[in-house]
Order: structure tokens, then C-alpha cells, then sequence
């Protein structure tokens, strides 16, 4: 009995196991030049197409160049505004970026007349349609001189915050929706000025 079992321990075999061994490096297949420019054309492809529709479709960058807007923003801030904010309207007070055929170049401004609107200035204060609209975002030193002007259908009137010096809808009339490309900017640059307007 003891003999038997002792055969059949003998007669047992482990099973082999097979190491596993990495592949060998200088096996693997080389990329060639062409794939690699391949890959590389293809990604800057990608790369403007996706910069083209978020230009076109989301935001635009924003230079500041003078002070127009001071002090809110400042000659040289850099940003971007929303494009696609303006499928929701445009609202008074609200800064836009405005591209019209009545500029030398892309400007920025804030909307204080919407259209079918009476704007006034008396006295340093602004008036719509008689009543007394206050402007927080102005410094003390801003002086805004008296005129009235009733818009038309689809006319906005566009005042820059630092009134002395900035051209704007009293320079070029008023604007259209049309004319503005895009509303508020997100400043990035300098890290100082980062804030929303």
C-alpha cells in the first residue's frame, strides 16, 4: 500500500511555467519619418480648426489700446470676450467689443442706450427716457457734457468710462447690434488687472 502511493508521488510531474520574458526592445517596429510628420500635420490641423471655431463661435481675444475705459480697464489689458453670450441680448452697462464700419479697428465700450430709447445727460447725470439712471462703474472725476438723442430701432448708444477722453456714439453715432462682435471681457494679462467687466 505504502508502495503504491510512493510510485504514484514519484510518477507526479509539476507543470513547466514558462518565464515571462519582456519582448525584446529592438524588436519593436520603428515609425518612420513620414507617419511621424503624418501625426504632426494632422495635429496642428486639429488644432487650428479648433482655435478657427472658438474664435468665431465662443470668444475673441481683446487687446485694450488707450484709456477709454479707465478705470475699469487700462491700455494694454489683455483678454477675451464672449461671442456667444450675445445670442442671449444685450444688456445696458454691459461692456462690448464693437467692430463696425464706422472704426478704424475694434473698440471697447459700454452700452448705456438700448434702442427706442431717449439718453440724457444733464447736469452730469445720465437720464433714460426722463428718469435718473445712476452709474457706479464711473470715477468721480468723469464729467460727461449735457446732450439728448432718441435711438432708433436696433440702435444702441456706446459710451467709453473715461468720458474726457474716449470717441465713442457722441464721435461715431450709434451703433447696431449688428456692429458689436461680443460682450463683457475677462482680463488676463497683467495678472493685476485679472477680473471680469
Amino acid at each position: 500500500m505504502e508502495e503504491n502511493n510512493l510510485e504514484k508521488t514519484k510518477e507526479y510531474k509539476a507543470p513547466e511555467i514558462t518565464p515571462l520574458i519582456p519582448d525584446d526592445p529592438k524588436k519593436e517596429p520603428k515609425k518612420d519619418n513620414g507617419d511621424f510628420l503624418f501625426d504632426l500635420l494632422k495635429d496642428i490641423l486639429v488644432s487650428l480648426i479648433i482655435i478657427v471655431i472658438l474664435i468665431n463661435f465662443v470668444a475673441i481675444p481683446v487687446r485694450v489700446s488707450g484709456s477709454s475705459m479707465y478705470p475699469n480697464l487700462h491700455d494694454g489689458d489683455f483678454g477675451f470676450s464672449g461671442i456667444f453670450t450675445k445670442w442671449f441680448g444685450i444688456d445696458r452697462f454691459e461692456v462690448v467689443v464693437i467692430d463696425s464700419p464706422k472704426t478704424d479697428d475694434r473698440i471697447v465700450k459700454r452700452v448705456i442706450g438700448l434702442p427706442c430709447e431717449t439718453v440724457e445727460y444733464r447736469d452730469n447725470k445720465l437720464y433714460i427716457n426722463g428718469e435718473y439712471v445712476e452709474e457706479p462703474f464711473l470715477s468721480d472725476e468723469v464729467y460727461t457734457e449735457d446732450f439728448t438723442i432718441t435711438l432708433e430701432d436696433d440702435e444702441y448708444f456706446m459710451l467709453g468710462d473715461n468720458r474726457n477722453v474716449s470717441r465713442d456714439s457722441r464721435y461715431y453715432g450709434p451703433f447696431t447690434a449688428d456692429d458689436v462682435m461680443a460682450l463683457g471681457v475677462l482680463t488676463l494679462w497683467p495678472l493685476s488687472d485679472i477680473g471680469f467687466d
